[in-house]
């Protein structure tokens, strides 16, 4: 027992040292930036222009004959009146009722272009939330050092900081080598279809092949990812896919006084449990492994431990990212019952009962396997599965070893040396998902500051920027174009 004993404390210790060592060794893998000169810009007009933009209620629906085209015709008008030298240098045109479409032409034709994009359009503002916001919703007003309004971080501070950057870098005299797309989509929130499809569409219809994307999704979290020494500025290389099933179950009705064993109701009830019993597997690799692959070395000591070895830890890390509903989504194919709907009266038996499920799909799990799966878990011939439309697998995966990442995280490092970078996965979808037909790769990053009470105010109330990171974000995108469009080696 000694001997044992003897081997198992031995064991032990030299772990507990790999453990350390690694730990230790582990190196940083964030870029040193390089020496930034900003571009000039007039701070107080940009707010101001950014402040009007907000005030058009350019909201997209799922019905579009309830969308105006005149609404957007205005806001494309003040785009143009607001913007002098891109309206003079790059070709602007209107696709469709709602998007617009720039192109900004390079001094080398055969460089491959590149695409910055963001979309015009909002949710609306809910009527029963209307008294909780701080300003109106469509005011657009500049007060306690932010912009507040529907747009100001989904996503219409992308689209003027686009073209704020665009302006201030043609009066300072710069001239791209690759051409550059500006994409302006109109219909974002209700799947682009309209919008960003038709400018693929066009581009295609023009050979365009371009080297890469950059459209919004993730952001600068700031005091979100536990043991973060700094702000994490989170890349999206890809999304995760989209399937909304419907369950219906078809029994015989009648009166509530002599009901069967099984209703309707109840069948369906057991199979929604069911799904939420067992949801998809974790899996604590891919994107989600690489993003903490550049986190870890940038946290705190007993997390760097964890991250620095998940070779044997991974179980325990996987178990408490799953304890929050919003890391957990990160880990796995989620689950979402949505819609449950049955019964019309409360003494009889419904014939039918439906439900919708959503289902947000992780990269290497497909519409098919979830299909697969969820029949599987259900096990229950009488729930009728039906696929509605949208469905969609995930995006495939970005490069993170491409001149395109490299700009982006050059350009982050420099107008925000104080934050780290890390690629990651996006839970949510974006007007990128389209574009996967003309560029070679897609990233999803917006240059704004997130808190956790920053979460909640897109789509929610008192939506608002701050002041001082919408003049950064503008930095940021004059940034990128220097450094992917300046020369021939992006």
């Amino acid at each position: 027992m000694r001997k044992v004993a003897l081997v198992l404390s031995t064991v032990g210790t030299v772990l507990a040292l790999v453990v350390l060592v690694r730990t230790f060794a582990v190196r940083s893998l964030q870029v040193e930036p390089a020496a930034f000169d900003p571009v000039a810009i007039d701070a107080a007009q940009a707010v101001e222009r950014l402040s009007k933009a907000l005030q058009f209620k350019s909201v997209s629906d799922d019905d579009r004959s309830r969308m105006d085209p005149a609404l957007f015709e205005a806001l494309h008008a003040f785009l143009k009146a607001s913007f002098p030298r891109v309206g003079t240098a790059l070709t602007q045109e209107r696709v469709g009722d709602w998007s617009l479409l720039y192109t900004w032409a390079g001094t080398t034709p055969k460089a491959e272009p590149i695409i910055l994009m963001g979309h015009m359009d909002v949710v609306p503002a809910a009527e029963d939330s209307l008294d909780a916001w701080i300003h109106p919703p469509f005011s657009g007003a500049i007060a306690d050092g932010a912009v507040w309004g529907r747009g100001a971080l989904d996503d219409k501070s992308s689209v003027l900081a686009i073209l704020e950057a665009a302006e201030a870098l043609l009066q300072a005299g710069f001239v791209p080598r690759r051409n550059i797309y500006f994409c302006f989509g109109g219909d974002e929130e209700v799947g682009g279809q309209t919008g960003a499809g038709q400018i693929v569409s066009l581009l295609q219809d023009r050979g365009v092949r371009v080297a890469f994307a950059l459209d919004e999704g993730l952001g600068i979290t700031d005091g979100i990812v536990p043991g973060m020494t700094r702000p994490l500025a989170l890349i999206g290389l890809a999304e995760k896919g989209y399937l909304s099933l419907e369950l219906k179950v078809s029994q015989e009705g009648g009166h509530s006084s002599t009901p069967p064993r099984e209703t309707a109701i109840g069948i369906l009830a057991k199979a929604v449990a069911q799904l939420e019993d067992h949801p998809m597997p974790g899996k604590l690799d891919g994107l989600v492994r690489r993003t903490f692959d550049y986190a870890g070395p940038e946290m705190t000591f007993p997390m760097r431990l964890l991250f620095s070895n998940l070779w044997i830890f991974g179980r325990l890390v996987e178990r408490e990212l799953a304890r929050s509903h919003a890391t957990d989504a990160g880990l796995r194919t989620s689950t979402a019952p949505t819609i449950f709907q049955a019964g019309v009266k409360d003494n009889v038996l419904p014939a039918s009962a439906r439900a919708v499920v959503n289902f947000r799909i992780l990269p290497g799990d497909t519409v098919d396997s979830v299909m697969a799966r969820t029949k599987t878990v259900i096990a229950d011939e009488r729930v009728a599965l039906t696929i509605l439309p949208g469905a969609q697998d995930p995006s495939p995966v970005s490069s993170e070893a491409s001149a395109g990442f490299k700009a982006i995280t050059d350009s982050i490092r420099q107008v925000f040396p104080e934050v780290a970078v890390a690629p990651a996965l996006m839970i949510a979808a974006s007007d990128s998902q389209h574009y996967a037909k003309i560029a070679k790769d897609q990233y999803r990053f917006a240059p704004i500051w997130l808190s956790e009470s920053d979460l909640a105010r897109i789509h929610g109330v008192n939506e608002r920027i701050r002041i001082e990171d919408y003049v950064r974000a503008i930095q940021f995108f004059a940034q990128v174009i220097r450094n992917s469009a300046g020369t021939d080696s992006a």
